[in-house]
């Protein structure tokens, strides 16, 4: 859509029919603001369209993009069946002297793979990387902080990087390898801040410290930065988890072990752990007779994508020692196949709350911070908060008579 809204013509294949029809109507099947409008508007220019498979998308294409999930196995490595497969496919179907695009997020040596798939010495294969944050990835591609592109084929290479030119962004012009390898590198660091944040916010529980002071103190150091300083429940979403155990593979199958990333990960547990833990002991001895009231399923705020999300997990934890849990998330609709039985989801924050021991605010919505904490105790059973994204105001929360638990805070 991106592509469309700076001028190129872009035809995209889809496997889903269904989806296919939706996207053709002009109706999103995810949520992010502004995406209707971004998407309606590739419709009505007629640079944007959408049809049923990969090789009815590529016909007379100079650039061919691969933007297929590659989902994680078991033992960290990543499943590129669906890229396998979309190469085979597409192949015979190329225009002559075409340049395929790897845009998803796939191990190294995968655009060598792809070449060898392809069985096309007239195609060139470039890795360009995409670094966008859910919720924000409209904004994150029409300002991007870089352009990474990789190829043996340099100036196919710099074609790819020309398609983002109006952007302004600085380009890097590597090898594949190294272009692949940047972005499992760039996701593993944000896992590493994110956990370093989390263990220092348990350390300031520990010794009695603000972790909003102690953050702030961090963040203006210009080498440090504001951005992933923030503790919370844990990471997750569909790339930090899959890629920071990706690259651990891939490193362990080199011959080096990385300890840190293996610490990383290990960190991230406890601090789900250390949520689950801080809930019951909220909730007290009375809680398994009273439902825990919970705000936010999704990863994260502005999106309503639930893999790998830290409150879908917090809420199996909760689940698994037999507790009830009432939940209210803005993007969730519907029943939640992830959550088993003792969880009801509502569509109203102020009823989920309904007779809850404890209310445990997982997802960083705004809508949260405006909602009305005196209707709220007055709808629980017992006035109790347990805040693991340092959302809520604690001074606003005790005032109304709330027992107020945040993260890093004494």
């Amino acid at each position: 859509m991106v592509l469309a809204h700076l001028g190129h013509r872009v035809c995209c294949g889809e496997i889903d029919p269904a989806k296919v029809a939706r996207l053709s109507s002009g109706t999103p099947t995810i949520f992010e603001e502004g995406l209707e409008p971004l998407l309606r508007e590739g419709l009505d220019s007629g640079r944007l369209r959408f049809v049923e498979g990969a090789a009815a998308s590529v016909s007379g294409a100079r650039f061919v993009f691969l933007c297929v999930p590659t989902p994680q196995h078991e033992d960290g490595s990543a499943d590129v069946r669906a890229l396998t497969a979309a190469a085979r496919e597409i192949g015979p179907h190329l225009a002559e002297g075409a340049v395929v695009v790897n845009k998803s997020t796939v191990p190294v040596g995968s655009a060598t793979l792809i070449e060898r798939l392809l069985r096309r010495p007239d195609v060139s294969v470039v890795s360009n990387p995409e670094f966008l944050r859910e919720g924000t990835a409209i904004a994150d591609s029409l300002h991007p902080d870089r352009v990474v592109v990789g190829s043996d084929d340099r100036e196919a290479a710099l074609g790819v990087g020309g398609l983002f030119s109006p952007l302004g962004a600085p380009l890097i012009v590597t090898d594949a390898a190294t272009s692949e390898t940047i972005k499992y590198a760039a996701n593993a660091f944000l896992a590493t801040k994110l956990s370093f944040v989390n263990a220092v916010a348990t350390l300031c529980e520990h010794l009695g410290a603000n972790v909003g002071d102690v953050l702030q103190g961090l963040g203006y150091d210009h080498r440090i930065g504001f951005e992933y300083l923030q503790p919370g429940p844990g990471w997750g979403g569909s790339c930090l988890p899959k890629d920071t155990r990706a690259l651990l593979y891939m490193s362990q199958r080199a011959g080096y072990d990385v300890p840190l990333l293996r610490e990383v990960i290990e960190t991230n547990e406890s601090q789900l752990q250390s949520v689950v833990e801080k809930i019951v002991r909220a909730g007290g001895a009375d809680l398994p007779a009273h439902p825990v009231a919970v705000w936010g399923l999704s990863f994260k705020a502005g999106t309503d994508d639930r893999r790998r999300s830290p409150a879908i997990e917090i809420v199996q934890r909760l689940l698994q020692r037999r507790l009830r849990v009432r939940a209210h998330d803005p993007a969730v609709e519907g029943p939640v196949p992830e959550l088993a039985d003792g969880a009801a989801l509502f569509d109203d924050p102020y009823a989920a709350c309904e007779g809850a021991g404890v209310l445990a605010v997982l997802t960083d919505w705004e809508s949260f911070r405006k909602l009305d904490l005196g209707r709220v105790r007055d709808t629980m059973r017992t006035p109790r908060i347990v805040d693991a994204r340092n959302l809520l105001d604690p001074v606003a929360a005790r005032a109304q008579g709330f027992e107020y638990v945040g993260i890093g805070n004494p």
